[in-house]
């Protein structure tokens, strides 16, 4: 199986992606967005957006990690797309699946699935201006206001030339409503299309997976708001591990709010910390009572010492076991 982390806005960043390949075998990862309108951007942006680009394209832990384009213009996506891959980008992803409103209000995202000749358009564009050895990906979903379209806009994926395609399961109407996955539809296409197709959305533990796979007969899955439920996701469905222990986690979370407090982004930390509690919640129950703790503290020192304070709890609590 290839297992893909795949982008979340504003959740996955360097500092992510860093934390899980290092203790998940993903065979690649797919950045947050770079959003391109009407100019080719400096080479400073897309460092920003993957510092890997820095390290041959790679995180530390060496796991490819491929830039994600977001715009309309084929014109300027084909040029920004030729300067990522110079810069050392292992090829490069075309985002049409962000449901966000101000994204799709402005054009981009979820928002070209209601026309698949621009997109067409677009993927042609970045395609011939990028090297033949690069691929070129288009993450899509599965419709705009419902899944009707779907063979249409797959269609267009693949005469534009795109080597590999990855199907959120679902419309952008369904935003990530429980009940509304369509891994059937994934499975059509990917009988339909001669590309490789990646499976996204709802694949929560190896059983997900597995099943995941079953149903849509894809050799490739994606996973992303599932790789922060339980951070060693990759290691779970790939090696059986179990998922990660409440005092493991605690660790990570430690070694997590080391990494940011003391990095240049250090003043977003109590909202990220939180934004990721919100995730762990899901899987573990622990992180639901110390969440009530954090949620009412906004300086980055506090929330550490309460994390540092669980710990010693829990460290406390096995001693007597």
């Amino acid at each position: 199986m290839r297992l893909i982390l795949g982008p979340m806005e504003g959740v996955l960043d360097p500092l992510m992606r860093q934390i899980l390949t290092e203790i998940n075998p993903y065979d690649m990862c797919v950045t947050e967005f770079v959003r391109i309108v009407d100019r080719k951007l400096p080479a400073r942006v897309f460092h920003r957006v993957s510092p890997e680009l820095n390290q041959g394209g790679k995180t530390l832990s060496g796991t490819p990690v491929r830039v994600q384009l977001l715009g309309q213009s084929p014109q300027f996506m084909a040029e920004n797309a030729a300067l990522a891959v110079e810069l050392g980008s292992p090829g490069i992803d075309i985002n049409f699946g962000c449901p966000s409103k101000i994204v799709n209000g402005n054009k981009g995202g979820a928002a070209l699935l209601k026309e698949p000749d621009l997109m067409y358009q677009v993927i042609r564009s970045v395609r011939d201006a990028v090297p033949s050895d690069q691929t070129v990906s288009a993450k899509i979903r599965l419709g705009f206001d419902d899944c009707s379209p779907y063979r249409e806009i797959t269609d267009a994926v693949q005469q534009a030339g795109a080597d590999e395609l990855v199907v959120h399961g679902r419309s952008k109407a369904d935003a990530y409503r429980a009940g509304t996955i369509r891994w059937d539809l994934i499975g059509d296409i990917n009988q339909r299309l001669s590309i490789l197709v990646t499976a996204n959305g709802d694949i929560w533990n190896q059983q997900e997976a597995m099943r995941c796979q079953e149903v849509t007969g894809c050799k490739t899955l994606m996973v992303c708001r599932g790789a922060l439920n339980m951070p060693n996701l990759g290691a779970h469905i790939k090696l059986g591990e179990a998922p990660m222990p409440w005092p493991e986690l605690l660790e990570l979370l430690i070694k997590y709010s080391q990494f940011e407090i003391n990095g240049d982004k250090g003043m977003y930390y109590p909202n990220r910390v939180k934004q990721w509690f919100r995730y762990l919640q899901v899987q573990y129950p622990e992180a639901k009572s110390l969440f009530v703790n954090l949620r009412r503290l906004n300086d980055k020192n506090e929330i550490l010492r309460e994390i540092l304070v669980e710990r010693e709890a829990v460290k406390d609590s096995q001693i007597f076991i």
